[in-house]
Formats: structure tokens, C-alpha cells, sequence
């Protein structure tokens, strides 16, 4: 349907029993689309992307010798963490910006954006996973890596990281342990989003399939240039290191949704 890259899939040890998701890594766009109506400033902003987020993934792969999956689309063109019913999946209005590209938007541009970027990225995502389970007989970890404002509508956010989750702990209460130890950090549970998303990517490659994960969010002043991203890199290695090498987290069990009951 078209040549443009939908995601990329870092090489790394399967048998490791671990995978970096970053579903808003990069803000790439089609040449068709131009800038979707928007000034090239906007490319800049978060509304495009999750600043600084494509290189910790990298990073953190690199270091921790595991495969990971970058979704390779701007989330202005539609967004990979929403389900495929989601009404935010291709936004109109995005921090005061109108995206003028998105609005109006016939069912066919919606159907096709639909299966030229959105399915092709969660088909990577599942095929990673999948390869990585098959590789080591067991459920793999996953991290999905994601970043936020400073501020929201001028009002200065505290925390410095934040671990977003549904209903399935394991992962999460080790993560906020071991982050919460620095007492120089403020880290945010649940802060400043509930991570329990209906059909988002947790939802859809974790909840569902019974899969240990954590949504981790990195302030993104904090990871906005190398020597950020090569610090928060340091920090969590070693801690997703130490999580992935507990037994239990490669087990596969299946929590109740706070977000209402599967369907079958």
C-alpha cells in the first residue's frame, strides 16, 4: 500500500526475554501528506511526538542486548497507542493546534491510514513479541517507553517519570520500587495519565494476552538532548535489568481490565 517505513524493529537477543516498545518515537510523515496543514514548528512539539523517546529506546536496547519496535509515523497522521475505534485515533485539534490535514477526513482516509500504518506497526509489535516468546518458552517482559510535557496548560508538572498500568501489577511494583528508591526523583503512579486505555498498545499485546508490562513516562525536558537520554539510560538498565531476571515476571496470567470485561 506504501513504501513509507510504518515502525522499525531494533535487532537484539530474544532469548533475553524482553521487549522496548516506543509507539510514538518518531514524527515522520508521508510525502503526500505534506505537513498535514501544519507550520513545520509543530514537528518540534509533542503533538508530533514523544520527545526524546526514539533515542532512550535505542539506547536501552543497545545496553540491555534486546529487541525493540519504534513506531515510524507521526501520531498527527494517527496514533499507534489508540485502539482502532478510539475517536482520538486521528485528532483534529491537538494542544490548541488544528490539523487541518485530519479535518474533514472521508471513511476511506480513515480505513486506509487504518491499514497502511496502524496495522502494520501492531503487526510488528506482535511478531516481535511472539518471536521472543517462542525463543524463550516462557512470557516476555515488555516496557513501553513514552514521554510527557513539563507543564500542561501552564501548570508545572512535579514528577520526573511516571509508570502507567491497568490492573497487572507485577512489573509496576517493582518498577515504582526501584525508581522511588533515588529520593532525589518524584515519580508519578497512575501520574499524570491512567495508563488503563482500552485497545491502546498495553491493552492490546499485554492485558489481553495475560503478558507482565509496564508504561514508563519520562518527563521530557529531562531526556530533550544526549547527555538526558545517556543519564535516564544509566538509570534503567540496570533496573529493568534486575526486574527481567525475576522468574515471575515470565509467567503469563491474565488480570481483569479496569477498563470492563474482554471480549470473547
Amino acid at each position: 500500500m506504501t513504501n513509507f517505513a510504518s515502525f522499525e524493529i531494533i535487532s537484539g537477543n530474544r532469548d533475553k526475554g524482553m521487549v522496548i516498545l516506543g509507539d510514538h518515537a518518531m514524527r515522520h510523515l508521508p510525502e503526500r501528506y505534506g505537513r498535514l496543514g501544519l507550520p513545520e514548528a509543530a514537528f518540534s512539539r509533542h503533538i508530533a511526538y514523544d520527545i526524546g523517546i526514539e533515542s532512550l529506546c535505542r539506547h536501552l536496547c543497545e545496553r540491555l542486548g534486546v529487541p525493540g519496535v519504534l513506531g515510524g509515523f507521526s501520531r498527527l497522521l494517527i496514533d499507534p497507542n489508540r485502539g482502532e475505534d478510539d475517536p482520538t485515533l486521528i485528532m483534529k485539534i491537538s494542544d490548541g493546534a488544528i490539523i487541518s490535514g485530519n479535518h474533514p477526513i472521508t471513511d476511506e482516509e480513515w480505513n486506509y491510514r487504518i491499514e497502511a500504518f496502524h496495522r502494520p506497526y501492531h503487526k510488528a509489535v506482535d511478531e516481535t513479541i511472539s518471536a521472543v516468546a517462542e525463543a524463550t518458552g516462557k512470557a516476555p517482559l515488555i516496557f513501553s517507553m513514552h514521554s510527557f510535557t513539563p507543564a500542561w496548560k501552564s501548570v508545572p508538572r512535579p514528577w520526573h517519570a511516571a509508570v502507567l498500568w491497568d490492573s497487572d501489577e507485577r512489573a509496576v511494583v517493582p518498577l515504582l520500587a526501584k525508581l522511588g528508591a533515588d529520593t532525589d526523583l518524584v515519580i508519578g503512579d497512575n501520574e499524570p495519565y491512567d495508563g488503563a486505555l482500552r485497545n491502546d498498545t498495553m491493552f492490546r499485546h499485554c492485558m489481553m494476552k495475560g503478558i507482565p508490562h509496564a508504561l514508563l513516562e519520562v518527563r521530557q525536558d529531562l531526556i530533550g538532548d544526549e547527555a538526558g537520554v545517556t543519564e535516564w539510560a544509566d538509570r534503567l538498565a540496570p533496573i529493568f535489568a534486575q526486574i527481567n531476571a525475576d522468574p515471575a515476571l515470565h509467567e503469563y496470567k491474565r488480570y481483569p481490565s479496569r477498563t470492563g470485561p474482554y471480549e470473547a
